[in-house]
């Protein structure tokens, strides 16, 4: 995951849309995009001359920094998806929501992506009762994913799982809030994700290459 060292909420005003890089503090009623609905800079208001390059390029930099990507580990995830069958946007996608910081944070075991990061970088977490410390390690059908007994009590977790009643899962895992146990019924599909993303846009960038 990249190291966003740029303010999260000029990042999402650039982008134009919520990118959740605070969680769900993104959701709340204090979120600066809510009130500045144009791009960061001087001249942003003056606007700037759209591009079918210029679309293409910010929707890559949206799902980046939504799941925060560096270059190199989004055209490695890209390359993946288009070996396999079907449409290389949707593969790209799904790869994407199977990543092991991903599932920490849609499971409300993490506030937002980059602290579930840290999470599993730290030893946290717990895949079939071996730890893995790796952020990008896709979860399978049949896998168990657990935080470590010790790790439960953490101020952030505990924080975070509070809002674990009010937030609408996924079918494809399924979350046992009590023992803070995943357990990955199957392989998600399209239908499982809601993103607002012109998937058609980043394929037609990097055909370009």
């Amino acid at each position: 995951m990249a190291r966003l060292i740029e303010p999260k909420c000029r990042i999402c005003r650039r982008a134009g849309m919520k990118l959740l890089l605070k969680g769900e503090k993104c959701l709340g009623m204090k979120c600066i995009l809510d009130k500045r609905k144009f791009p960061p800079g001087v001249r942003s208001r003056r606007g700037v001359r759209i591009t079918n390059y210029l679309l293409q390029i910010r929707e890559k930099q949206k799902l980046k920094k939504m799941y925060g990507l560096f270059e190199k580990q989004f055209r490695r995830f890209f390359q993946i998806a288009e070996k396999k069958k079907g449409p290389t946007g949707d593969n790209l996608l799904l790869l994407l929501e199977r990543r092991l910081d991903n599932l920490i944070f849609r499971t409300c075991f993490a506030s937002s992506r980059q602290q579930a990061r840290q999470l599993v970088r730290h030893g946290h977490v717990r895949v079939n009762n071996r730890k893995v410390n790796i952020p990008s390690y896709l979860a399978k059908e049949g896998d168990i994913v657990t935080i470590k007994e010790r790790s439960q009590k953490l101020y952030p977790v505990l924080k975070s799982m509070s809002r674990l009643e009010n937030e609408v899962l996924p079918e494809w895992f399924a979350v046992d809030g009590e023992n803070y146990k995943i357990t990955i019924n199957r392989v998600p599909d399209i239908k499982d994700i809601t993103i607002p993303i012109n998937l058609q846009l980043i394929i037609e960038l990097y055909s370009k290459v």
